[in-house]
């Protein structure tokens, strides 16, 4: 019987494997993107962080996933990748970064 995998169950599969910084997920029940940020990577080839992610899916990975793409980064390689801008955008125009425009001390 198939149940449909949705892409917060992937997210809970991979997180209860690997130790996640953040992790973005999208699909379809079948068809995965991903992206996972882990210090887990550091040091490791983007095949062995897939390997790695894999290990963290086990089995999932051939009976309930049937294709995954991912991008796999450190924590540094995210913030270098403008992780820092999209948490902005959340904020919205008129977010304070810490400055004082007001001429505080």
């Amino acid at each position: 019987r198939a149940t449909m995998v949705t892409p917060e169950d992937v997210r809970t599969f991979i997180e209860q494997g690997l130790p996640c910084e953040h992790i973005e997920l999208a699909g379809d029940g079948q068809h995965f993107q991903a992206l996972i940020v882990s210090a887990e990577f550091r040091g490791k080839s983007r095949v062995q962080r897939h390997q790695r992610v894999y290990q963290a899916l086990g089995e999932r990975m051939r009976e309930e996933v049937h294709a995954l793409s991912m991008q796999t980064l450190t924590p540094e390689e995210w913030q270098e990748q403008g992780a820092g801008a999209a948490e902005g955008r959340k904020r919205g125009p008129g977010a304070s970064r810490g400055s004082d425009p007001g001429g505080g001390r």
